[in-house]
């Protein structure tokens, strides 16, 4: 019995490690995705006359507003010392900012692509964005009805929190290979090798940090 406490408590100052780690890779993709939109591909403005600039809106939006806040919102019960209801609000209301601007996000691709006069839903990158956006709107409703709400019993929340931790992490690596598809079209059309290997980074640095967040919460999860 010791030796599984010390175990536990091992691979839960692991867990904490292991998200620390996803936080630094938070920051670094913010400001690699920030560096590229702002010196290669001439800023971010929604009402620009420029369709580019409008485009810009989507990948930084997209990825500092939806795919990071919603790691860090999973990362929540693992990162804010204090109680698990204030965990759990964090929780719920990062995950809802995060909708609100992937759905800014979308709006922004759609704006572009009216501006630059592109069809819509054309690409396999729209296709999973899409599809991460619904599934994780129906995931924060469900999670908001079945967990928030005094309604539900706590065998029912108890129940379904396996299916409600897994859908999600599910939904957030959807989001993840969203935007490498996305970060794969806009390199094979970058202007220079310096830009192409600046969003090659970017890419991997999304990935590990989707990596990083499953991981602290498998290793949480594992040893509760």
């Amino acid at each position: 019995m010791a030796h599984g406490i010390i175990g536990g408590h091992h691979s839960s100052i692991l867990a904490s490690r292991v998200a620390m780690f996803a936080h630094v890779l938070f920051l670094s993709t913010a400001v690699l995705m920030l560096v590229w939109l702002l010196h290669y591909r001439g800023g971010i403005n929604i009402q620009s006359e420029d369709p580019e600039q409008i485009f810009n809106v989507h990948p930084f939006v997209m990825s500092w507003g939806f795919i990071l806040l919603i790691g860090e919102a999973i990362l929540a019960y693992s990162t804010i010392p204090m109680d698990h209801r204030t965990q759990k609000m964090a929780h719920m209301m990062i995950h809802l900012v995060g909708l609100i601007l992937g759905i800014f996000g979308v709006y922004a691709a759609f704006k572009f692509h009216d501006a630059a006069v592109v069809p819509h839903l054309m690409s396999l990158h729209s296709w999973l964005g899409i599809t991460a956006i619904a599934l994780f709107g129906l995931q924060w409703l469900f999670g908001f009805v079945t967990f928030w709400l005094p309604g539900a019993h706590e065998h029912t929340r108890a129940a379904a929190a396996p299916a409600h931790v897994m859908a999600g992490l599910a939904i957030f690596m959807l989001a993840v290979c969203a935007a490498q598809t996305g970060l794969v079209e806009k390199s094979a059309s970058a202007a220079s090798a310096t830009e192409m290997k600046l969003i090659n980074v970017t890419g991997i640095f999304i990935l590990l940090y989707g990596v990083a967040v499953a991981s602290a919460v498998a290793l949480r999860k594992a040893f509760l």
